[in-house]
């Protein structure tokens, strides 16, 4: 095997590798036959190595996007297939992104004569597939989904010359949040089955924007949250907008129709398209949306906001304090000021390069409570 060009890549591979042979083990034990073919350590390594190039390219201004997956097409169900297929090659990828950059469709990767090619695109992968999305440039992100639940769970982050192996015992993290655990894939595999996470989901859409923006969750019972908000606010919604919740009410049978789903996706995309605009969106626990483009100010009551516990759900990082300056921008200093004046709410923060924070009050630590999501992938 040659030297990758990119050195992270054998280390990672290594990695990727052993994990997922373990997982497709224990899935056999459980029974599971409708398993994706094992790619080995030499795919693993070519195909991180030959993204991380095509990340840094940039093809007509567009920094490339893309999601890579290992199967042949004749496990994709109705594929778009190329011919002739194209070379495994970082300008092919760059040239390819423009037309793939919609979340949830993959470029499929398979031999052909002996040599790594692109034969097409799918939208349905099988279980354990072997993935690697590009989020950004040097970003990428190795993941596989569980099952037909449409869940993915991640495995590595590799930024740069950084290897971050997330931890699976992440969920043990105090209070660690259920939208965090869902994220990663740290909720179990038998709750994935039937259940949706709105706060997922719109946490994705807000990623998928790329505008940056904060949702701010606030208890349904108690208005209190105005106090910390600036008066008057410029987008209120009245009547709440209630699409979301109405959906929410509907029967685990009515939510499995494709009608639901499309509707519940439409929905969500409104909501999250709002937090584009400057300034905060404010959704209930019920999932009513109640303002956009808020303005974020210190309860006259309370301090100023001096530090926060940070986690980030990776081997080898502890969790830590810091300023909440240090986290980002002016966003993620209000939303940390929010929480800390607002202890029953949440606040969740996307920057514009992608990365997630989600902002809790810890009773255990007594203080406003950082979870660090590198990369948000589903």
């Amino acid at each position: 095997m040659s030297e990758p060009l990119y050195p992270p890549a054998r280390a990672a591979a290594s990695r990727v590798r052993a994990h997922i042979a373990h997982q497709i083990v224990m899935a056999r034990e459980r029974g599971e036959t409708d398993l994706a073919p094992e790619a080995d350590l030499e795919v693993v390594e070519t195909i991180i190595d030959v993204a991380f190039w095509a990340s840094l390219r940039r093809e007509e201004g567009y920094t490339p996007t893309i999601s890579l997956a290992f199967l042949p097409p004749e496990r994709a169900v109705r594929p778009l297939t190329f011919e002739p297929r194209l070379s495994l090659a970082p300008e092919a990828l760059a040239r390819l992104a423009p037309a793939v950059k919609q979340s949830g469709t993959h470029l499929g990767v398979w031999r052909q004569n002996g040599e790594l090619c692109v034969w097409g695109t799918t939208r349905t992968l099988p279980a354990l597939c072997f993935v690697l999305e590009v989020i950004a440039p040097g970003l990428l992100v190795v993941k596989y989904p569980h099952g037909g639940s449409g869940k993915f769970v991640n495995i590595v982050v590799l930024e740069g010359d950084q290897i971050k192996i997330v931890d699976e015992e992440g969920a043990s993290i105090p209070d660690c949040p259920e939208v965090v655990s869902a994220l990663l894939g740290f909720d179990t595999p038998g709750s994935w089955v039937g259940t949706v996470n709105v706060f997922v989901r719109l946490a994705v859409s807000m990623r998928t924007h790329g505008r940056g923006g904060a949702l701010l969750v606030v208890p349904t019972d108690s208005d209190r949250w105005r106090q910390s908000i600036v008066q008057p606010i410029r987008y209120s919604v009245a009547p709440p907008f209630r699409e979301i919740a109405d959906l929410m009410g509907y029967a685990a049978t009515d939510r499995a129709h494709r009608r639901w789903q499309d509707e519940l996706t439409h929905a969500v995309d409104a909501v999250a398209g709002l937090t584009a605009v400057d300034g905060a969106t404010v959704m209930n626990d019920r999932y009513e949306l109640l303002a956009f483009g808020v303005k974020i100010a210190r309860h006259e009551e309370s301090a100023r906001v001096q530090e926060v516990m940070v986690t980030e759900p990776v081997e080898g990082i502890s969790a830590s304090t810091t300023h909440p300056s240090q986290l980002g921008g002016t966003r993620h200093l209000s939303a940390a000021q929010f929480v800390f004046d607002q202890r029953d709410a949440s606040a969740l923060v996307a920057s514009q390069d992608g990365r997630f924070t989600i902002f809790q009050w810890s009773p255990c630590e007594e203080m406003v409570h950082a979870h660090r999501v590198e990369a948000l992938l589903l």
